[in-house]
């Protein structure tokens, strides 16, 4: 019998931690572990990952998203979302967008108010460029946690609407939702 691991199809995923600090080696990056940590937990299918580490530098940013984007189906970063004058992440996501899918940014916020009051400060966006779909996340490995539990039921779908790969979840962590008629059985 064929392993069922093998029926999913293969995903690529890139992983972006915009930072000044843990980019220079100030302080150690945990965005990125916390990222691919809820990942491997939430999907079935075969993943890899393509995972940077870079300075919140517009044009640096705007570089590293064109550039999975032609590779990867979803790219998610963290960091750079605030209103600091070094927080770009957005700009550069907008300026990559062939669309914006505005409903990401709102839940995104509207999931981290429950925790803190300064998810109002949080500028974070979902974007599809080509058949990529980009989500801005916040810095934190518990903020990100929580905003990927609320926002990614979506994800698989946009995903499949975009022309990616049907990813598949495990439903314990998160269930994806599709309207019936996209559901594969």
């Amino acid at each position: 019998m064929q392993d069922q691991a093998q029926a999913f199809e293969h995903a690529r995923i890139g992983i972006v931690s915009i930072s000044d600090r843990a980019s220079t080696g100030v302080y150690e990056d945990k965005g990125l572990p916390a990222l691919q940590a809820w990942l491997t937990q939430a999907l079935r299918n075969p993943l890899s990952f393509d995972a940077r580490l870079i300075a919140d530098e517009q044009a640096l940013v705007e570089r590293t998203l064109i550039e999975l984007a032609e590779t990867c189906c979803l790219v998610l970063t963290t960091g750079g979302t605030g209103p600091a004058p070094r927080d770009v992440t957005p700009e550069a996501t907008l300026a990559v967008a062939d669309k914006v899918l505005p409903g990401f940014g709102e839940q995104m916020r509207a999931v981290s108010l429950k925790y803190v009051p300064t998810a109002i400060l949080s500028r974070q966006l979902g974007v599809v460029r080509g058949k990529c779909l980009i989500l801005n996340l916040p810095g934190q490995p518990k903020a990100i946690k929580e905003t990927l539990d609320g926002v990614f039921a979506a994800v698989p779908y946009c995903i499949d609407l975009v022309g990616g790969p049907y990813l598949e979840t495990h439903d314990a962590v998160i269930q994806a939702f599709r309207p019936a008629s996209a559901r594969r059985t």
